[in-house]
């Protein structure tokens, strides 16, 4: 694939800002070209817009110029779930081995993965940049388009920086004024996210005209989060509240929690009152998919079951034994939840009989994770190994939360792509329950521990509640499911511990937790015990993993690629700097 610089694809084609966009805010006649007259207006700025928000999903779609996909998904199922823990890479060994390393710690910066992401998180500042420009020669602009527009632009450039601060550390900040964007990565750039977010929070509009745009309190909820990512609790709390008190859609419409805990992952329900900022897809929109969750395209069951490909992405026996609670409270052992193991069919046939746990579970356990003997959607009971395409490799267990219903198929799934895997079933970067465990969070280091206690009980008693419940083909519970609530969080350390698992629990498989693991400066212990369990104790143990460690003070980010590294030596020594240990 052709090598892109960092600001590669710049006003490439003008499908690329709105042929490959999404829902019906993107929905825009192509112009054909762009000329001056039509950059130096409103809609103009409005067109560059559209395609900056058309790379959140990580991939793009120039003219038949493809790049990113599962490499880039606006997901991080890789970076963060796979990295995390959470799952494995699934599949085989062969396919994809560019994860390989990934999930063992034992990556380099050649690695192409790291390269499109970073390519394609720069197209992304890049895009929100020209969006500024033409918003300064826009005549036309009011006070409130200027606020409007800019909010957006640089909500979309503070959120493509953040994602590459979280995954490279030291890595350039690009704004409208820079003409040579080779420059150096020695700055911290936290300083100019932090702006960039704060300026969308105090000057968007707290609705918006349509489904997928940021508003005031989208932008309030990612400017906490890079608050609480930089310890500033003090801050983060009072910008968290107000989103939890006051925020609300796009559209007008509350937030709270859905009844349901499901409906986050079901595409008839998105954007519900729970989204607050989401990857929007659409299918059948004669964009042949390119509008679609192509980032997850790998991620289903490998044979007969939906998707039609590629059995990627499997949970772990260690996250699916997080999920396993005490009879009598219903509580999580948060001192060692691998003191016994989830029962699964690895090593059974399909076609021989197996009996699921009997023990039990969080609710929440069975819509994340598809496993043996339980209703996948409404596709049946999950069959085990026949939809498994190396049990030996990947171990027993499918993904879940981004599968579509089979009554779904070729209507919320795209005709037209080489699988039906590509899906209108947004990707939410941030759900509210993530607001309130955030709150949570800054509550337990600068506030009430009783508040923390209350917030965090508010996720649990929804999963606790029996319409989040799998039900089997007689309507009944799936599997036994309790979940209690916490009486007291009895001192600030028992209330960290309490909410980084309930992350862990209630957003799991949604690409947060490498993420969360290195900014509470947990990761080397959490992933080495972690990566021990896998290799050594584990019934379903993965060889992948022996001998795999997380280094200190290295692998808590990834590498620059080599090949933007080798892009700033451009008329002498490389601009940019290699993280340490690479």
């Amino acid at each position: 694939m052709k090598k892109i610089s960092l600001i590669g694809f710049s006003l490439l084609f003008v499908a690329v800002f709105i042929y490959s966009c999404k829902e019906d805010f993107l929905e825009r006649t192509p112009p054909g070209s762009l000329s001056a007259s039509f950059l130096s207006n409103t809609k103009g700025a409005e067109a560059l817009l559209i395609g900056a928000y058309a790379v959140l999903d990580g991939f793009i779609d120039g003219g038949g110029v493809f790049l990113g996909g599962w490499q880039s998904s606006g997901t991080n199922w890789v970076y963060g779930s796979v990295a995390g823990g959470e799952a494995h890479k699934g599949s085989e060994a062969g396919d994809q081995p560019d994860i390989n390393p990934i999930e063992r710690f034992d990556h380099s910066a050649e690695n192409g993965y790291f390269n499109i992401k970073w390519q394609i998180s720069y197209e992304g500042v890049n895009r929100s940049n020209n969006t500024l420009k033409a918003l300064a020669a826009a005549t036309d602009a009011t006070d409130a388009d200027k606020k409007r527009i800019a909010g957006q632009a640089r909500f979309l450039r503070g959120h493509y920086h953040f994602e590459l601060k979280k995954m490279y550390n030291k890595v350039p900040y690009i704004d409208e004024t820079i003409t040579d964007p080779n420059i150096s990565n020695e700055a911290d750039i936290w300083p100019q996210i932090e702006a960039d977010l704060k300026f969308a929070y105090d000057n968007l509009p707290e609705t918006m005209n349509a489904k997928g745009r940021i508003n005031k309190w989208t932008a309030g909820a990612l400017y906490g989060k890079s608050l609480l990512f930089q310890k500033k609790f003090a801050e983060a709390r009072t910008v968290l509240n107000d989103v939890y008190t006051k925020g609300m859609t796009a559209t007008g419409t509350k937030y709270a929690l859905l009844p349901k805990f499901q409906d986050n992952f079901n595409a008839e329900t998105k954007n519900s009152s729970e989204s607050v900022f989401a990857v929007q897809y659409s299918v059948n929109d004669g964009a042949n998919g390119s509008n679609g969750g192509w980032g997850e395209v790998l991620n289903f069951p490998h044979n007969g079951g939906p998707g039609g490909c590629c059995g990627f992405f499997q949970p772990t026996q260690d996250f699916v034994n997080s999920f396993q609670v005490d009879a009598a409270t219903g509580l999580p052992n948060l001192a060692n939840h691998n003191v016994t193991e989830v029962k699964s069919d690895y090593n059974i046939k399909s076609s021989d009989p197996f009996t699921p746990e009997a023990r039990p579970l969080d609710s929440r356990l069975d819509w994340t994770v598809g496993r043996r003997g339980i209703q996948y959607l409404d596709w049946g009971p999950h069959p085990g190994s026949a939809w498994i395409r190396d049990q030996s490799y990947g171990g027993p267990y499918a993904p879940k939360k981004n599968v579509y219903y089979k009554s779904q198929q070729g209507s919320l799934t795209d005709k037209n792509f080489w699988t039906s895997g590509v899906t209108a079933n947004n990707y939410s970067i941030i759900r509210f329950s993530d607001v309130i465990l955030m709150l949570a969070e800054a509550e337990i280091e600068v506030g009430s521990l009783a508040v923390a206690r209350d917030l965090t009980n508010m996720v649990r008693a929804r999963a606790a509640n029996p319409v989040s419940f799998v039900k089997d083909a007689s309507g009944a519970a799936a599997a036994n499911y309790k979940v209690g609530v916490y009486s007291a969080f009895t001192d600030q350390a028992m209330a960290r511990t309490v909410v980084r698992f309930e992350r862990k629990l209630e957003l799991g498989m949604e690409g947060h937790r490498f993420f969360d693991l290195v900014r509470w400066g947990i990761a080397a212990a959490e992933l080495n015990r972690y990566l021990l369990y896998e290799s050594t104790q584990a019934v379903n143990k993965r060889n992948s993993k022996i001998g795999a460690t997380f280094k200190a003070g290295k692998t808590e980010y990834y590498p620059i690629p080599q090949a933007q590294i080798d892009f700033s030596a451009a008329g002498g020594a490389p601009k940019l700097k290699q993280n340490p240990g690479y």
